[in-house]
């Protein structure tokens, strides 16, 4: 190596460093006690898989902020459900009480953000790299992989409910007796990716414009 070269050459962005922090934190609050530690685990290993990889590539392929922010969202909601389980998440059994609900719908917001996140790392993807234009089949493109990605998260769940509670099937893929739980999942993820490309796209857009001028910069 040159002298005077550094080792290190794409340090870690700061947007990415806050993402890595906040996932820590989260992560350390939710193995303190939490409802099961089968349960935990199986919840909290995709989505620190996740923020890891993006950390990981992130000194040659940063995201942009808007999409660190919105990861850092969504892993406050996987280790929140992580720790109480999505049956029995504190503030939504309050309100199923006072609203008198069927039952607690944490795990729709779950399923929401695993719309959302998705979608947006397939936007700017595609954006930054295949030169898509943006535009109706850019989203239809974007929707499609957050529902592939929702229902192959069905197929996991299946698997491993098949390889470590094989008599408890219907506590785990019939949430709460519900027999259409998997639908309303995969339903949910999709109203959350054409919520998120109908809202965000434009603020998406100069997070990325923002975000590619910072790394061209000498």
């Amino acid at each position: 190596m040159p002298a005077g070269t550094s080792m290190f050459r794409h340090p870690i962005p700061r947007d990415a460093k806050l993402l890595l922090l906040a996932a820590v934190l989260m992560t350390a609050w939710s193995a303190i006690k939490p409802a099961d530690y089968a349960t935990w685990f199986f919840e909290i290993v995709p989505g620190a898989v996740g923020v890891l990889i993006l950390v990981a590539v992130s000194p040659r392929f940063p995201f942009s902020s808007l999409f660190y922010t919105v990861v850092a969202i969504h892993f406050v909601v996987l280790v929140t459900g992580a720790k109480y389980t999505y049956t029995e998440v504190p503030l939504f059994n309050w309100l199923q009480e006072v609203l008198h609900l069927s039952r607690n719908h944490f795990d729709r917001i779950g399923h929401f953000f695993q719309g959302i996140t998705p979608a947006l790392l397939a936007r700017e993807i595609l954006i930054r790299h295949s030169g898509m234009r943006r535009g109706f089949v850019l989203s239809l493109v974007a929707i499609c992989v957050a529902l592939a990605f929702s229902a192959f998260y069905e197929v996991v769940e299946w698997w491993w409910v098949l390889a470590f509670y094989p008599t408890e099937g219907p506590q785990w893929l019939g949430m709460q007796g519900d027999p259409w739980d998997a639908q309303w999942d995969m339903f949910m993820a999709l109203c959350g990716a054409v919520t998120a490309l109908a809202i965000l796209s434009r603020i998406h857009d100069r997070s990325i414009a923002a975000c590619t001028t910072k790394k061209t910069r000498p």
